[in-house]
């Protein structure tokens, strides 16, 4: 037999090559994409289906690793898109290349096959690779969190509901609460993770493979944990994409919300935190200004992340459920661009956290200068008083209203006051200096919360303790299935003989 696959034709019923214009607007970009991105996971691909085609029978032992080292030494610079020899195709170009450096051919290579699963599961490599990635980014960001929380719970600020000052908390059980979203989007990322770890490769072109192929083992040899039961599912589907974005797209929803309160707590107006300067910038018009920058980018980030998912369900929607270029490649263009843009939120925002400083003096100030005790104050006066509880929301109001008009600070109450505004309606105060002690006090404000998950130092501390040992079990969690993988490919070589 005469070997000339090198040059031979790829197609019997397309005559010619794609043209200049195709090549250059659609197949040259996307095979750069390809190569960029999903190009190791062709090749692991090729590897396990050499050792499958080995198992069948198909291919010696001999040709199943002689394929492997060919496939294992893959050069990227050389692959390049070729309309006339390869189609401009990263499957074609990727067969051409090892035939070239095979000491003979071997024609039942590439037999009962399809690029269609073969891309799906690629594509799907890629993705899980990268989830991954950014799940150890983001536990690493949420740690960075806890450590802060760690450090400032004790520090009293005033906490705000509806754009006002409304109760005394610190910075530790806010970030506690960021913390709890992080976890909650690790574990969310997790599952999603599970979801798409069904293997497509077997599936073909749509309907299945006429060889016995061992799905199950091809599947572990990859890192999958099973394969994807249906055929068509397996190339039809690009739901997982949706999934991924529409995570990413939550979580930055999240990080915007806590990125605007540090925008707002460093204002010159507050002050309650600084950066060095080195992650801050000037005006170039008002020399008296510092501004942070690296907050209005991370902000302004994290809208890319909702747009992305958009993009992939504007690009699936109203399609059939089958192969098709515009969901397998168009509708997830964006993927990569997405996780790229995410670790880059999570780079900077982990920055940020780890060199951010909070003004005690400043929190404090605003405080103690603020009426925040007057959910306190109302409490002691139906606790210790006897007045109902709604009456003693109108008293503890009223008292309020007339110290801000007597110019009273918060830590100058006047029992007096307080006695004559209850008596206008209709209440005898025993002890009115003694509910007053709510208002005076920012330490004890701090500390009056006595449930669970409150702002109270020590509830702050449980919860801090709680999520300690949850991220130890996530990080655990998301080593386990890096593990699958790395031992799957791993497994790969072994039987090819590469390494050995």
């Amino acid at each position: 037999m005469t070997d000339n696959t090198g040059s031979a034709p790829l197609s019997g019923r397309v005559a010619g090559s794609p043209g200049a214009l195709w090549h250059e607007e659609v197949l040259g970009p996307h095979f750069q994409y390809e190569v960029a991105n999903l190009l190791p996971w062709y090749v692991v691909i090729e590897k396990v289906l050499a050792v499958e085609y080995s198992r069948l029978g198909v291919v010696t032992d001999a040709e199943a690793r002689e394929l492997g080292q060919a496939l294992h030494g893959t050069d990227t610079e050389a692959l390049v898109a070729d309309p006339s020899a390869n189609m401009s195709d990263i499957t074609f170009a990727l067969e051409r290349y090892v035939e070239q450096r095979l000491t003979h051919p071997i024609p039942s290579w590439h037999v009962d096959r399809s690029r269609n699963d073969c891309q799906a599961t690629a594509q799907l490599m890629f993705g899980r690779q990268e989830l991954t990635g950014v799940a150890r980014m983001l536990a690493e960001f949420g740690e960075a969190v806890h450590r802060l929380a760690e450090s400032s719970r004790e520090m009293p600020m005033p906490g705000y509901t509806h754009f006002q000052a409304a109760q005394i908390i610190s910075p530790g059980y806010y970030l506690a609460a960021v913390s709890e979203q992080v976890l909650h989007t690790l574990r969310r990322l997790l599952s999603t993770y599970d979801g798409l770890d069904a293997c497509p490769l077997g599936s073909g072109a749509m309907a299945g493979q006429e060889l016995a192929w061992d799905r199950d083992r091809m599947a572990r040899l990859l890192g999958f944990r099973r394969t994807q039961p249906v055929a068509l599912t397996g190339v039809a589907s690009r739901g997982w994409v949706a999934e991924v974005t529409a995570d990413m797209g939550v979580l930055g929803v999240a990080l915007s919300r806590f990125a605007t309160d540090l925008l707002t707590w460093g204002s010159s107006e507050l002050g309650f935190i600084d950066l060095p300067d080195e992650l801050c910038g000037i005006s170039s018009a008002m020399p008296q200004k510092k501004n942070f920058p690296v907050l209005e980018r991370i902000r302004g980030r994290t809208a890319h992340l909702s747009t992305y998912h958009l993009d992939t369900v504007l690009g699936q929607r109203n399609t059939p459920y089958t192969n098709l270029v515009e969901v397998g490649k168009e509708a997830g263009a964006n993927l990569a661009t997405a996780y790229a843009t995410l670790r880059s939120v999570l780079r900077l925002f982990t920055e940020v956290v780890g060199r951010l400083t909070f003004r005690a003096d400043r929190m404090r100030a605003a405080c103690e200068r603020e009426y925040l005790g007057g959910f306190a104050l109302a409490n002691d006066l139906t606790l210790r008083e006897g007045v109902p509880w709604r009456r003693a929301q109108v008293v503890a109001g009223a008292y309020i209203v007339a110290a801000i008009e007597a110019g009273l600070s918060p830590d100058k109450p006047d029992a007096d006051l307080l006695r004559r505004v209850a008596e206008e309606r209709g209440f005898a105060l025993v002890d009115p200096a003694a509910a007053l002690g709510a208002v005076r006090d920012v330490d004890a404000g701090l500390r009056r919360p006595a449930s669970a998950g409150s702002a109270h130092p020590d509830a702050t501390a449980a919860v801090l303790r709680d999520q300690e040992g949850e991220y130890g079990r996530l990080r655990a969690e998301w080593d386990l299935r890096a593990a699958r993988v790395s031992g799957g490919l791993a497994e790969t070589d072994g039987l090819l003989g590469i390494g050995q």
